[in-house]
């Protein structure tokens, strides 16, 4: 029997692991620095190289930031959100995943976004939610204008939920649904109106503590906004209401 051959882990890869975990439980603190280069090729004896490739790698993942000068060195940060988006934004680019994946995850996601803003709000929050309905009920006809209104909005929803998983996930799906709407033709004048008549009524609904109406109101907002997206030229009217 021909025995298959075994993938031999590059030694930077075992070392970056090595690192990566001592990081993750904490052995290393946040903000400290890592033993310098000369005594991480002592204490493994490997290269240099080695060691350098080592911590890129982690600071690709986002695990160390390396500063240089006389008071450099690499330092160890925590894993943000915004690593977080980055990496799901990179899935969505590279496994070109439809636009109807995206639409439908967010139909999962944010009902229950609204769910946890409405328990959870800040004054802090409801202020940016106030502000970005301003932005969206501007009588502006720039798209760009509006469509990030509409991302700060869906963003703010979810950084009402204080749920950092969650804040992460609809960064990167609302930009990505940022990318994919940006089409004049689809954000006419109707779908303007009806997003800033669902989004106060969304609001209302967060401002008052009132999760089950928070989610009923953000169910059909999504999903008719999921609707229309998808059937561009043949769309009926998008009907939002407060019950």
């Amino acid at each position: 029997m021909r025995l298959t051959p075994m993938a031999v882990p590059k030694a930077s890869d075992v070392l970056a692991g090595e690192l990566r975990e001592r990081i993750l439980s904490g052995e290393f603190a946040e903000d400290t620095p890592l033993p310098p280069e000369r005594d991480l090729v002592s204490q493994t004896q490997m290269s240099r190289t080695t060691v350098r490739e080592a911590l890129r790698i982690l600071e690709v993942q986002g695990l160390v930031r390396i500063k240089a000068g006389r008071a450099g060195g690499t330092f160890v940060q925590r894993p943000s959100q915004d690593s977080v988006a980055t990496s799901i934004s990179l899935l969505i680019r590279g496994r070109q995943l439809r636009l109807a994946d995206l639409l439908e995850t967010r139909e999962a996601i944010e009902p229950f976004c609204a769910r946890l803003a409405a328990q959870n709000r800040t004054d802090e929050d409801l202020a940016v939610l106030d502000a970005a309905n301003k932005a969206i009920a501007t009588d502006d006809d720039n798209l760009t204008n509006f469509l990030q209104a509409n991302v700060d909005w869906h963003v703010g929803v979810a950084a009402a939920s204080h749920n950092e998983l969650l804040i992460a996930f609809m960064s990167a799906l609302s930009k990505a649904i940022y990318t994919a709407t940006e089409n004049e033709a689809f954000v006419d004048a109707e779908v303007r109106s009806v997003t800033a008549k669902a989004h106060k009524s969304i609001t209302n609904a967060i401002r008052e503590g009132d999760p089950d109406a928070a989610v009923r109101r953000m169910n059909r907002h999504v999903h008719s906004y999921a609707q229309a997206v998808l059937e561009v030229e043949e769309r009926e009217k998008i009907e939002v209401d407060d019950e």
